[in-house]
């Protein structure tokens, strides 16, 4: 058995995977391929439906907001968020906590002005910026709600005097969020909600339409909500899968269950590695992600023969990013907590052989 701490594509419940795999060969008992059936037949209008529908009761969205499966992944959101709500001549406000946040700054600059209200980038992005001034003649302000690379995440939603736009690709559906709160949610699937090749947005209707530029149409959010995310043909299969997984969300009690697992994960993985003599958090303690795990080995020497000893166990994925070094211990949504266990007794392991 594998335990996949994989940062992304990352895990996917293996009752999805399976439910996927038949699909492919026979989806429905239509005899067909999900992969060659046509998207606007009435099978597979039916899981688009379903997919909106999924994301709209779990997530408990509000009247006058659209829910988009959209392609390109959370890096094209970078540009067409601010090209769509970001006026021409305007401004907009962002809180720089990571190499994406930077990345999604760099994307807004070709719309219109960009302040960088916060950054944590003088540590290496080690904790999430507080007590941030936000300007009330800014479009929009920017965040990133969870950091994969340095696992830093925003614990608690602050109140905000213009509309909120939040990257949530690595913790969406991770825990409960206000939906009324944001004015847009992009989350690319690959962490929590599905495989790679379908990004989700979740938008306000009543900020469309309002930056005096034309927008051409695979770009418009306008164009594609009067598409039903149909403009053109979609990511069929990713939209399936991430529909499969919605449903299996909803079967486990839904967002707030899922929370609460992913609370104890966290909880007792970090427990682990303030308690052990060989290994040491990278993130201000306040700041911790829930979802990637962020540690390194006291002494650098320890840490290709821990790697050999976790390859060893089936644990698969813990290699950090270049950025950090160390270990990054994903844990979405469909990791059990016996695999952290797993994890947790390697560490154990690790360090009795090396007193």
């Amino acid at each position: 058995m594998k335990h996949n701490f994989g940062a992304g594509p990352g895990i996917l419940p293996h009752e999805v995977l399976k439910q996927a795999a038949a699909a492919v060969i026979d989806f429905n008992g239509t005899g067909l391929s999900l992969l060659e059936i046509s998207h606007r037949s009435p099978e597979f209008e039916a899981v688009l439906d379903e997919a909106v529908k999924l994301v709209k009761e779990l997530f408990n969205v509000p009247a006058g907001y659209s829910v988009l499966f959209l392609q390109g992944g959370a890096s094209t959101q970078f540009a067409l968020a601010p090209y769509n709500l970001l006026p021409e001549g305007g401004k907009a406000a962002y809180v720089e906590t990571g190499v994406w946040a930077n990345k999604a700054l760099k994307e807004a600059k070709f719309f219109g002005e960009v302040d960088v209200i916060a950054t944590s980038k003088e540590s290496n992005f080690t904790y999430i910026p507080k007590d941030f001034q936000i300007p009330a003649d800014a479009a929009y302000v920017h965040i990133t709600s969870n950091n994969t690379i340095y696992g830093t995440q925003l614990h608690k939603f602050f109140k905000s005097p213009i509309p909120v736009v939040a990257d949530m690709s690595s913790d969406i559906f991770s825990r409960k969020i206000n939906v009324a709160d944001f004015g847009l949610i992009y989350a690319g699937a690959q962490k929590n909600m599905g495989p790679a090749g379908v990004t989700l947005v979740i938008v306000k209707d009543d900020l469309l339409g309002k930056t005096g530029r034309k927008i051409p149409a695979m770009f418009n959010y306008q164009v594609q909500i009067e598409g039903g995310s149909m403009y053109n043909t979609p990511p069929c299969f990713a939209i399936y899968v991430s529909m499969l997984t919605l449903n299996w969300l909803k079967s486990k009690g839904g967002v707030e269950a899922i929370e609460k697992e992913n609370d104890a994960k966290a909880s007792v993985l970090y427990e682990e590695i303030d308690r052990n003599p060989l290994f040491k958090g990278v993130a201000a303690i306040e700041d911790r992600s829930h979802m990637n795990v962020c540690f390194v080995a006291e002494n650098p020497e320890h840490e290709k023969p821990f790697l050999k000893l976790c390859d060893e166990k089936g644990i698969v994925g813990l290699k950090g990013h270049r950025s950090v070094g160390g270990f990054r211990a994903s844990i979405y949504n469909a990791l059990p907590i016996t695999s952290v266990y797993v994890l947790i007794d390697a560490m154990r392991e690790f360090a009795e052989k090396n007193k």
